[in-house]
């Protein structure tokens, strides 16, 4: 394990000691660190922060966290960015349980699912929107993949995007069994 993995595996650790308010409270407070309001942190940021909370850094760990962690290239963590890096791993029965769900949207069987997949699967006639004509069912369609889409909403989910959305989802739920019964249950596995 490497400096990087080291500081947010006890990052990690520091929050969940903190119970189910410790990300949510982490989040308050780097958006207080947010010293520019640049809804990101740099690494002069991310350090003063983390020595506040006891993980002292040099500024080349600090460097090596935002590289590590900073998914649009923009030099950065945005909230979102570092909230996702503190995500403990997912055990191997809610991965299959996700690949399941998304097998099941893959109508195609290409390893993307898009609008036409779901047409497949479900029916948006009865949605309130279609009803009275605001929208229609393409647009229905459309909505409910760019829930699972990444930042740039391109009409195609991958299982990566879709493994991602489902990680935040199953940290904040304690036990495999109540992660896999949801899945199943909202899936109808």
């Amino acid at each position: 394990m490497d400096t990087v993995d080291t500081t947010m595996e006890k990052l990690r650790e520091q929050c969940l000691s903190r119970g189910a308010s410790g990300i949510h409270s982490l989040a308050r407070f780097f958006r207080r660190l947010d010293q520019d309001k640049s809804r990101s942190l740099d690494a002069r940021e991310l350090q003063q922060g983390l020595a506040e909370l006891g993980l002292a850094l040099d500024m080349a760990e600090a460097e090596g966290v935002c590289r590590r962690w900073d998914r649009d290239g923009s030099g950065t963590l945005d909230l979102e960015e570092f909230l996702r890096a503190l995500r403990p791993p997912m055990s191997q029965a809610r991965e299959a349980v996700i690949a399941a769900a998304f097998a099941k949207l893959d109508r195609s069987g290409d390893g993307v699912v898009t609008v036409d997949d779901l047409r497949g699967v479900y029916s948006c006639r009865a949605h309130p929107k279609v009803r009275s004509g605001e929208w229609t069912e393409e647009e229905v369609l459309r909505r409910f993949l760019d829930n699972f889409d990444s930042s740039e909403k391109d009409g195609q989910v991958t299982l990566a995007e879709f493994q991602d959305y489902y990680s935040g989802v199953s940290a904040s739920m304690d036990t495999d069994e109540e992660f896999v019964a949801m899945m199943t249950s909202a899936w109808r596995l």
